[in-house]
């Protein structure tokens, strides 16, 4: 059986997850992997920090510590984040010297084949502090779009800006640092001689894309493609083993591609294979990837090109699941305003199943979308929580003195089958949706909570379709799954509807008392600002751009 392999953007090590990380890649990687695995597949889902990135040495500065204590203290904090959150990783790998070695083998191998090119560049400079600044080190002005940007990427219109290229320069460690320019050597990867390879690549993947990302895409591709940076002028990272750039590191960006080969093996568990040895062509695996918009250009073309360059030996991702930004209040999540909800807050308040279902019915799939906490109380509690327990309630009444299997309709196998194939098609790929799935479970599960208040229903049926409607949300509700299966209930996605069927208890959904408590905890906050923060509100987390 060959494997999938599902890619959630690395984490940058500059700080913990907010729920707008959260309701991104991680949810959304998590319940297709559980959905997956419900069909009987073989799943790896994965994903490792991002130590390398310049992100780190500026908020490291900012908050005076160091790089290396930063990356310590923020991965212990999402890796908390994930686990609290139910996102069904092996957990995250150590950023050690097996990851070290991995990414060097990766890009030396290129390098002995010949694929980087040395060119001189026109780099920012801060006069003052002699320090060469890309990405996370300097900020100015998007030469595309004319919005506020980093270096590296513009995360409002996702197009890249390498080099010079972003205008009116100023560094991020020091704004009153004058910035100068400074001509370097270094490698690149010249992404133009992969034209043909891409477009074709991109031709196959015509309608598995969301729309927005794939606009991007062939905006990049209506354009000279860049030469991406190999080596750079820095002091934090992994070092370059190349002669021709003495004392430079890697750019941080060319990691990803070894680091989620060494991540997919750790989490594999078999640590006799190669490192590598999951992503080869020949064991046929399936790469999906799970991302923000202002990742199209790392996930979905720089990296592609990195695999290309080797060759035939690696897979290629058979698809990118990208998503929009998610906001709070109308406004894009701030850690520096402290306009944020922290994960391990929210969950710390809110039964994990009740915020898990709304950030999946929320989550900017297409769109910009936002959080509130009345949207929680509406989707969680009421809409969710009410009903299902409604249904709970109705269903014990109508099985009342029933035990052992109870037989079902042709009429309810119809009904159960006609909402296995509405999950799948939420669930599977392309039109993969957490937001149409969540909408599913809330339109089955009023449909079954009054028919069965109204004694509308064969209980043979009820159970069933009550079982199929508990399968279908199981990737989201995960704790309520996880009490039907200790009591022996069968949530798997593969069989056909039986034609008899074991009485079952459907577990409950936890009250809006709840949530009345909560609400008298902090009743002096206005409904739609962000819930208490945590002590590290300080570690400041920029948007999903920084997580890849």
């Amino acid at each position: 059986m060959s494997t999938t392999i599902v890619v959630a953007a690395t984490p940058t090590s500059n700080g913990d997850l907010h729920i707008g990380h959260m309701a991104g890649p991680y949810l959304a990687g998590d319940v297709y992997a559980r959905y997956l695995r419900a069909t009987g597949e073989s799943v790896i889902y994965t994903t490792c920090t991002d130590d390398s990135q310049s992100y780190v040495v500026s908020t490291a500065r900012r908050l005076g510590t160091t790089p290396r204590a930063l990356c310590a203290r923020s991965t212990a904090a999402i890796g908390r984040s994930l686990s609290a959150m139910g996102v069904s990783m092996a957990g995250l790998p150590p950023i050690d010297d097996v990851y070290r070695r991995t990414v060097l083998e990766f890009v030396t191998a290129l390098y002995e084949a010949g694929r980087f090119r040395k060119r001189t560049v026109r780099l920012p400079f801060a006069t003052l502090s002699g320090t060469y600044l890309f990405d996370g080190l300097v900020a100015g002005t998007c030469p595309v779009c004319l919005a506020g940007s980093s270096g590296g990427v513009c995360e409002a219109c996702g197009h890249p800006n390498n080099y010079d290229e972003l205008l009116d320069p100023r560094s991020t460690m020091d704004p009153d640092d004058p910035v100068s320019y400074r001509d370097t050597e270094i490698l690149v990867l010249p992404m133009e001689e992969y034209r043909d390879r891409l477009t074709a690549y991109y031709a196959g993947q015509a309608g598995r894309w969301r729309p927005h990302a794939m606009q991007l895409v062939g905006e990049l591709l209506d354009r000279p493609l860049p030469e991406v940076p190999v080596t750079i002028p820095a002091d934090w990272g992994v070092p370059a083993p190349f002669p021709e750039t003495p004392g430079q590191m890697l750019y941080p960006w060319i990691e990803a591609m070894p680091a989620v080969m060494y991540s997919t093996w750790w989490s594999a568990g078999d640590t006799t294979l190669p490192v590598d040895e999951h992503w080869r062509a020949g064991h046929g695996a399936d790469v999906v990837y799970f991302h923000g918009y202002d990742n199209v250009y790392h996930w979905g073309l720089m990296d592609l090109v990195f695999l290309l360059a080797h060759g035939d030996r690696y897979v290629t991702p058979s698809a990118n699941v990208c998503n929009e930004f998610y906001d709070l209040a109308g406004e894009k999540f701030s850690t520096s305003r402290d306009h944020l909800i922290w994960t391990v807050d929210l969950l710390a308040e809110v039964p994990r199943d009740l915020v898990r279902f709304h950030l999946a019915h929320t989550a900017p799939e297409q769109a910009r979308t936002g959080f509130s906490r009345e949207g929680l109380r509406e989707n969680g509690y009421r809409r969710l929580g009410t009903s299902w327990n409604a249904l709970a309630e109705a269903m014990s009444a109508a099985l009342r003195g029933l035990s052992g299997t109870v037989p079902v309709t042709a009429a309810g196998r119809r009904r159960a089958g006609a909402m296995l194939e509405r999950f799948r098609g939420c669930y599977e790929l392309p039109g993969y949706s957490m937001n149409r799935a969540a909408e599913t479970v809330l339109t089955q599960l009023a449909r079954l909570r009054d028919l069965a208040a109204a004694s509308a229903i064969d209980a043979g049926d009820l159970v069933l379709e009550t079982r199929t409607l508990l399968a279908g949300a199981a990737p989201i509700l995960i704790d309520v799954a996880e009490a039907a299966r200790a009591n022996g209930v069968d949530l798997s996605l593969t069989a056909e509807p039986p034609t008899s069927v074991p009485v079952f208890e459907l577990p409950r959904l936890p009250e809006e008392a709840s949530h009345e408590a909560a609400d008298h905890r902090d009743a002096s906050v206005p409904d739609l600002l962000p819930l208490p923060l945590s002590a590290g509100a300080g570690v400041r987390r920029r948007s999903v751009r920084d997580e890849r």
